[in-house]
């Protein structure tokens, strides 16, 4: 990875990063569990599902046996009933996209999220058009990794130079996923990640507000 700027190319984690979907995340979970029959969880084990994959952080809580079924429910309500509107642009993210659009970036999504549900939800934020592609796992959990998605928006991208591209997120796996990929990841500070989290997944720097990430790009 290189620590060299400007980027020429941005791909975008979603949840907790271009949107603050929290709201309708946790509502349609706390409501799959009562579906279920399982009892609700604290609010910062709550709030440590936001971003990585279901399929890899509920095996803990709901039993590997039932994670399909706690999908399944959580999907009836955050698609069926609409919970997957329940979210919203952090402020500067459109100015963000506005300027780095003026500037002729490629920009892509790289989401853990399915990513028919991904551009569902930036069309009704008015996004949508900004980004090249916008990639996400499969609704049968086959990119269900970070990796994974990284992976396939590269080659939807035509396998750009690595050096080239800046990955930017708020978890862990964000920076832990592009590395896998030799592209370099910036840690916002506005998302559901920490400090100390994303240090110590070795992004590349940190930033705290949208606006700081101009300076990264071409």
């Amino acid at each position: 990875m290189s620590d060299a700027a400007p980027f020429d190319i941005v791909l975008f984690d979603l949840d907790g990063t271009l949107t603050d979907s929290a709201p309708g995340i946790l509502e349609s979970l706390r409501k799959a569990f009562a579906d279920l029959g399982l009892p609700w969880i604290d609010e910062t084990t709550a709030r440590s599902l936001l971003g990585p994959p279901f399929y890899h952080t509920l095996p803990p809580l709901v039993g590997a046996d039932r994670v399909a079924e706690t999908i399944a429910a959580y999907r009836g309500h955050y698609v069926d009933d609409g919970g997957m509107y329940l979210t919203s642009a952090y402020q500067g993210i459109p100015e963000l996209l506005d300027a780095l659009s003026a500037r002729g970036v490629p920009m892509a999504v790289a989401t853990s999220k399915p990513e028919v549900h991904a551009r569902q939800i930036l069309a009704h934020l008015g996004l949508v058009d900004h980004f090249a592609t916008v990639g996400g796992d499969t609704l049968d959990g086959a990119r269900d990794s970070k990796a994974l998605v990284v992976g396939e928006v590269l080659r939807r991208l035509g396998d750009p130079d690595p050096d080239s591209v800046l990955m930017v997120g708020d978890r862990s796996h964000d920076v832990l996923g592009s590395a896998a990929h030799r592209v370099s990841c910036a840690g916002v500070l506005w998302g559901y990640g920490t400090t100390q989290e994303l240090t110590a997944a070795g992004a590349l720097r940190l930033v705290s507000h949208p606006t700081d990430l101009l300076a990264l790009t071409g």
